[in-house]
């Protein structure tokens, strides 16, 4: 289906625009006629126009739709119907894509379909863990507490999403740093220590000359370094896209040292808080399983999700798989089993889920204390291969003129 941009007015008189894909203009009229809309303009989006028309207003964040889930029930128990809450989430949400969801989910509304089914028709802004609470909320009668869980889950989502941000602030911009010196370095200032010696005849240390190759290079061919590392970039990132690069780069991450620790815990604090959340809404565990498994970041421990799955469908309890994918720590199935055993499997995830949160803020204050002396190592090579470039070539001249 094409995307098209379309220009109406609503029933308030007011002007609204947007986005909407369908297979023809006159569906596209259609369905806005259907919502109310007088037609003013409509016409198919280019690659350009589409991406603009997205990038202006971002995808929703984790903390928007938390904010989003503790509004509606902060109205639903305020007596407030679904109807009236969506209008004034409507009118007060910033974000413009997920404006144009909420209207849109409160047309579909309108219109007789169930709150979950309007979400559903979203799912760049609503997640499917969201719909299925929102779809055994509303089946059970407790929408309210369904949403109230979901907004738990985005904010603790939020919280371990900023705290590894967070650690990786820090080595990035003292790499961009490191970078930019040792630039400024090769190209204007050890070039003009080389000239100097050159006036004098003075015989270079092959480290000097090795510099001032690097340095020149960089300042005559700037024009194919330039671009190779552009071209670098962009093929790793589109390779980290593939099914392929996913195993490469995800893989180390539980191979390097300092990463693994992180790696795990914090998928094994977004797999317990999921599922206890997912089932304590009262969502079957193999649907759960799946939706878990689509929630995971990592490659390998989506694929575990996976695995997990099939053996709950064969009659397996859901500590085994846990155990038998190697990817968990013992802590994880072992606990699993004794909410198995006792028949409280949720609340025995929700003690897992904090105690793993606790233990991702370790793991990031463990990774940054890690991480400082590597850091701090790879910085005094950098400065002392440039000081050797600079300082060689003068205590050469210094011996040479000691011995006239």
């Amino acid at each position: 289906m094409a995307a098209y941009g379309y220009e109406a007015i609503d029933k308030a008189g007011k002007t609204v625009s947007g986005s909407i894909e369908a297979e023809s203009i006159d569906k596209v009229r259609m369905d806005l006629k259907q919502q109310g809309l007088t037609v003013l303009e409509v016409k198919e989006q280019s690659l350009l126009s589409k991406d603009l028309n997205i990038s202006f207003g971002g995808k929703p964040t984790t903390r928007d739709l938390s904010v989003f889930c503790r509004q509606f029930v902060s109205m639903n128990r305020a007596g407030v119907s679904i109807l009236s809450t969506l209008k004034m989430l409507d009118e007060q949400t910033e974000n413009k894509v997920m404006k144009e969801a909420v209207s849109g989910v409160r047309v579909s509304v309108e219109k007789g379909e169930t709150f979950s089914s309007a979400l559903a028709q979203y799912p760049k802004v609503f997640p499917e863990l969201m719909v299925s609470l929102v779809a055994a909320g509303e089946s059970s009668g407790s929408l309210d507490i369904a949403l109230e869980r979901m907004a738990v889950q985005f904010e603790k989502s939020t919280k371990i999403k900023s705290l590894v941000k967070k650690a990786m602030i820090y080595p990035v911009v003292v790499a961009v740093i490191a970078l930019v010196v040792m630039i400024v370095m090769l190209v204007f200032v050890i070039p003009r220590y080389g000239n100097m010696f050159a006036e004098m005849d003075a015989e270079l240390p092959g480290i000097t000359l090795f510099m001032l190759a690097c340095g020149n290079f960089l300042r005559t061919r700037w024009y194919i370094v330039v671009p190779v590392l552009a071209a670098v970039i962009v093929g790793l990132k589109l390779f980290s896209r593939t099914d392929s690069g996913k195993h490469v780069f995800h893989g180390l991450k539980l191979k390097i040292a300092v990463m693994k620790n992180l790696e795990i815990k914090q998928a094994s604090s977004m797999m317990a808080r999921t599922m206890s959340t997912l089932l304590a809404s009262g969502v079957p565990i193999i649907e759960a399983v799946d939706i878990v498994g689509d929630t995971m970041e990592n490659v390998y421990f989506k694929e575990a999700m996976d695995m997990c799955k099939n053996e709950i469908m064969i009659g397996q309890p859901l500590s085994r798989p846990l155990e038998q994918c190697g990817l968990f720590p013992p802590m994880v199935y072992h606990m699993v089993k004794i909410g198995e055993e006792a028949g409280n499997t949720e609340e025995m995830l929700t003690k897992l889920a904090d105690y793993y949160d606790e233990e991702v803020e370790i793991a990031v204050q463990s990774l940054m204390a890690a991480m400082e002396p590597m850091i701090i190592v790879m910085l005094a090579g950098i400065v002392s291969l440039m000081i050797a470039a600079v300082m060689a070539p003068m205590i050469k001249l210094y011996d040479v003129l000691g011995q006239l």
